[in-house]
């Protein structure tokens, strides 16, 4: 079967004008009709008076089903499209929807003993999905005589192929192994909080391999954090799909607004909210989306971020907290993905560096800050280390490392003290180049730092000021300098960063505590997230403010450690 084209180039004018993302495509139109016939004949069972799905959901969906099934070709028993990837706010029948193309699905179904398998986030939710498909069944005479519905064991069997829809909980029930045909995934983004999703999505994936007749489908709204894991990377491939980056057998359809129509929280605008919520007008409305959102801002950012992430598919990034750091706003436009290391020793006069964390819980940053030797301006490289223990002790956040690991900015490290190794071997190297000034970290608790840099000759030698270079950086409201110096420089652009996925991470976890006329930020104001890497930074800022001078190749003479 020839390959088929899914992108949609235009998906921003589709959704702006309120057309179907579903992209021209050379369907099967008699199994597409036949698809769609069963599933508007299916009821919806838990409103009254059980209505048609051809009244309760929209042409929207129609035209994935229509899509999904229209790609098979009865003859080779092949699929064109093998995925679908929709990403869908909630009160759309998400759920419901699941539910129904699982049912038309197993009413199609040509293969004898199929598995159908719809993989739920909970329990309660998996729940929720046998209960509407067996309410589907029950709702339809002919269907109760042709399905055996089993709520003990979540499974619904067809009476004459045998082939038997598994309603799972990703949170209890095994999902590897599976050896289905049809595969429905609900609410993606809640993988992203476990540390083995990636390999159940290749044990599901490998299940279709061996049935060309198949599908995967994912259904899910927009992740409650900043995107991570399994769903960061589904969501990227099915973007990359949608904007002909890559050619896949997956149709994505993603209801979400361009960033022209986004920005400047665009998407409190009533008139927007109706163009991510594809079923308006049936199981969602207007009036509801402007209430929740009024009560949403009310109780205030966190509430804000969730409305904004799961009723209108708003990625949550950098700038949508009120309590976020000052220079979030204007973070992500100062990043150049050129600016490696090497490059900041290149085109800088001085270099400094800070460091910060390192406990067991914590990641152990490091930030080097180099100052442009024609522009003057300032260049910023992070890394960060890990033990291999804090994806234990941090199980919603290991598939986010993870991610920073396979990007390069995060080392995960097996031994101590391998990371103060590593971090050393890095300054080492900034000092061979004889622009390194001087070294600032927190002062509590370094001491084994400050011992593995004195045996690289990295220690109290004295600057032409009469100070030794390694320096403790006093932190809590002593450190508001920095921050605020920090802040200025990203909005007149005199900073530039590496564009890190690691430190948009830590700049999206800071939350600031005014105390007077300082502004604090702390692990504790972060909460669980994890910061290290950006307070690494501040350190680095505080140095480079005193305009120091590079010291040319260390010569040891012995260790100190300064208070600033």
């Amino acid at each position: 079967m020839t390959a088929w084209n899914t992108a949609c180039l235009d998906w921003e004018d589709r959704i702006l004008s309120g057309r179907s993302l579903v992209p021209d495509l050379p369907l099967n139109q008699e199994e597409a009709a036949k698809a769609i016939r069963i599933f508007n004949r299916l009821r919806l069972p838990d409103v009254i008076g059980t209505p048609l799905l051809a009244d309760a959901t929209g042409d929207w969906f129609r035209d994935i089903v229509a899509a999904l099934f229209g790609s098979y070709d009865p003859v080779t028993h092949r699929r064109a499209i093998q995925e679908v990837f929709l990403l869908v706010p909630k009160k759309n029948g998400k759920s419901t929807n699941a539910a129904a193309v699982m049912v038309t699905a197993a009413i199609i179904n040509r293969r004898p003993e199929a598995e159908l398998l719809l993989v739920a986030p909970t329990k309660e939710i998996a729940d929720i999905s046998f209960r509407q498909a067996a309410g589907m069944i029950r709702a339809d005479e002919a269907l109760k005589k042709l399905f055996h519905p089993q709520r003990h064991i979540r499974t619904i069997t067809h009476r004459i192929s045998g082939a038997a829809i598994k309603i799972v909980a990703a949170d209890t029930d095994a999902v590897t192994g599976a050896k289905a045909t049809f595969i429905l995934i609900d609410e993606t983004h809640v993988f992203a909080s476990k540390s083995r999703a990636a390999d159940v999505f290749v044990e599901l994936r490998g299940a279709l391999a061996a049935r060309p007749d198949g599908f995967l489908f994912q259904i899910s709204t927009q992740s409650k954090t900043t995107p991570a894991g399994v769903f960061k990377s589904e969501l990227g491939t099915a973007r990359r799909v949608r904007d002909g980056e890559q050619s896949l057998p997956l149709l994505p359809v993603i209801y979400e607004l361009p960033a022209r129509v986004a920005e400047g929280k665009g998407w409190t605008r009533p008139e927007n909210m109706g163009l991510v919520n594809p079923n308006l007008g049936r199981s969602v409305n207007t009036d509801f989306l402007v209430r929740e959102l009024g009560k949403a801002e009310r109780e205030g950012p966190d509430a804000l971020a969730l409305f904004a992430s799961q009723h209108l598919n708003v990625e949550i990034g950098l700038n949508l907290r009120s309590d976020r750091w000052a220079g979030a706003d204007h973070w992500e436009a100062r990043g150049d993905k050129a600016l490696t290391l090497d490059a900041i020793l290149e085109r800088s006069d001085v270099v400094v560096a800070g460091i910060d964390g390192g406990g067991l819980d914590d990641l152990l940053g490091l930030a080097i800050l180099g100052r442009d030797k024609l522009t003057r301006e300032w260049l910023l490289w992070a890394h960060a280390w890990a033990h291999r223990g804090v994806l234990t002790r941090r199980k919603e956040e290991a598939p986010r490392l993870l991610d920073f690991e396979n990007g390069g900015d995060l080392t995960i490290v097996d031994h101590l003290p391998d990371d103060v190794t590593q971090l050393v071997d890095i300054i080492a190297k900034v000092d061979a180049s004889g622009l390194l000034a001087s070294v600032g970290l927190d002062p509590m608790g370094v001491g084994a730092i400050v011992d593995a840099l004195a045996e690289r000759k990295i220690g109290g030698e004295e600057d032409s000021s009469g100070k030794g270079r390694v320096i403790g950086v006093s932190q809590g409201w002593k450190l508001t300098g920095a921050i605020k110096t920090a802040e200025r420089k990203l909005v007149d652009g005199t900073l530039a960063h590496a564009s890190q996925p690691l430190m948009a991470w830590c700049v999206g976890n800071a939350k600031v505590e005014p105390r007077g006329n300082a502004v604090v930020i702390t692990k504790q104001a972060a909460g669980a997230g994890k910061i290290d890497a950006l307070m690494a930074a501040f350190d680095a800022v505080a140095l480079m403010s005193t305009n120091p001078e590079a010291q040319g190749p260390s010569v040891y003479t012995t260790r100190g450690l300064l208070i600033m």
